[in-house]
C-alpha cells in the first residue's frame, strides 16, 4: 500500500436488532460523539459515534486467550467481539457502563503491560475492554517483551 492509500479512519460497523439500547450504551455511556450519518427513513437508522484514534489489534487465539488471563474475564469459545477503548481512568468508565446496566465481565485489572484493563458486556453481543494507559509508547519500547512481530523471536 502507497502512503497516500494509507487509511484515515477505520469504522467498525455493529449491526443491532436493538438499535436505541447499543446507541444508548455506545453514545451516552461511554460518551461517543455522535456525527452526521446518512440514512432514508422508517427502520432504516445508522449512528457513527466517533471513537477517537483507531487501531486494528491482530491477535492470535493463543494471544486472546492469554489477555482472558490476564483479565481475568471468562473465556469464551471461538471468535468473540472485543473493543477496547482507552480512558483516563478504567475503574471509573466500568463505574459509569455498570450504572447504564452494563455487565463487569472482568473488574479492573494491573496488566503486564502496563496499563489498568477490565472488560464489560455491551450490547449487540460486543465486550468492551476499557484500559488506562500507565507509561507512554516511547517508555514502553524500551521494555524487556516490547517489540514489533518482525523483531520477535519465532
Amino acid at each position: 500500500m502507497t502512503r497516500s492509500n494509507t487509511p484515515k479512519q477505520l469504522r467498525l460497523i455493529i449491526e443491532t436488532d436493538d438499535f436505541d439500547e447499543a446507541v444508548r450504551f455506545y453514545r451516552d455511556v461511554l460518551g461517543m460523539a455522535e456525527q452526521p450519518a446518512f440514512a432514508t427513513e422508517g427502520d432504516d437508522r445508522v449512528s457513527i459515534l466517533n471513537a477517537g484514534i483507531a487501531t486494528i489489534e491482530l491477535a492470535t487465539p493463543t494471544h486472546v486467550r492469554t489477555i482472558d488471563a490476564i483479565e481475568k474475564a471468562p473465556t469464551t469459545p471461538g471468535p468473540t467481539l472485543r473493543i477496547a477503548l482507552e480512558v483516563e481512568d478504567t475503574e471509573a468508565a466500568v463505574s459509569s457502563a455498570r450504572e447504564h446496566g452494563a455487565q463487569t465481565l472482568a473488574p479492573a485489572t494491573h496488566t503486564p503491560f502496563r496499563t489498568i484493563n477490565a472488560r464489560v458486556q455491551g450490547p449487540a453481543g460486543w465486550q468492551v475492554t476499557f484500559f488506562q494507559e500507565l507509561e507512554t509508547l516511547e517508555e514502553r519500547a524500551t521494555r524487556e517483551g516490547f517489540t514489533t512481530d518482525d523483531d520477535r523471536p519465532r
